[in-house]
């Protein structure tokens, strides 16, 4: 996904790229552990990404781009 900001929220990036149908269902996902950010589980609906950025759901695996 590109972004033509700074930085895009973990929860918001999951939704941008439909690999949640909602916000709670991204916080329910991440609060349980199965995403993680750079090879780190990540816990934080909030974290903040940025391009380069590597995020891993089940077995997709999503790159945050700058725009």
């Amino acid at each position: 996904m590109q972004i033509t900001t700074p930085f895009i929220k973990l929860d918001s990036f999951l939704k941008g790229e439909n690999a949640v149908s909602s916000g709670g269902e991204a916080k329910v996902i991440i609060a349980e552990g199965y995403v993680s950010v750079n090879g780190e589980v990540e816990m934080r609906r909030g974290r903040k990404l940025y391009p380069g950025d590597k995020v891993v759901y089940g077995r997709k695996s999503f790159t945050v781009e700058a725009g």
